[in-house]
């Protein structure tokens, strides 16, 4: 049996905005995915984060995060196939390296700078949830402001009656009964 045939690959990931808080997770989440498929990391960076053409997943924004790789041939579709699965990862580009040496590649790796934002974020969401700041998307109905004088309104008491009847129109109640097209 011929040995494995391997390539390099471009991969790009677009991360959801609500996940990519957690951009320490997500990096966690890449590598394991890339280790389940055999795949070297040659390296990888943060390319953008950017407003989306289109929603995607209730997405407005994401993250995009690109990684060059050696892979094998036979376990690509196994990789793409994960990351379809994957909750994580919204969207995946993989394609063949051919263009690119593994010196080029190596020259893109942002890693560091990559692992230092995670960490960033990580410290602006702690310090975020200690002052009782809202951390990042809820799912509901969103919480409204209550004010902070607590004088009655009477136009807005809730009590249910229509004021509305104040108008003079009675085209609700019009007893007629003759056909509209009469």
């Amino acid at each position: 049996m011929p040995p494995e045939r391997t390539f390099n690959y471009e991969a790009m990931f677009l991360i959801g905005q609500s996940t990519a808080a957690d951009l320490g997770a997500v990096i966690t989440h890449i590598d394991e995915l890339l280790a389940r498929a055999g795949a070297k990391l040659i390296a990888m960076a943060k390319w953008d984060e950017r407003r989306l053409a289109y929603e995607i997943d209730k997405q407005k924004r994401g993250l995009y995060i690109i990684a060059y790789i050696e892979a094998p041939a036979q376990k690509i579709s196994q990789l793409d196939r994960d990351c379809q699965l994957s909750e994580t990862i919204m969207r995946l580009l993989l394609t063949r390296a051919d263009h690119l040496t593994l010196e080029e590649m190596q020259a893109a790796d942002g890693r560091e700078a990559l692992l230092s934002e995670a960490k960033l974020r990580a410290d602006k969401a702690n310090e975020a949830e200690e002052e009782g700041k809202d951390t990042g998307v809820r799912m509901g109905r969103p919480v409204e402001d209550t004010p902070s004088d607590h004088s009655h309104n009477p136009s807005a008491d809730g009590d249910g009656s229509d004021d509305d009847s104040e108008d003079g129109d009675t085209s609700d109640t019009d007893s007629s009964t003759e056909p509209a097209n009469a």
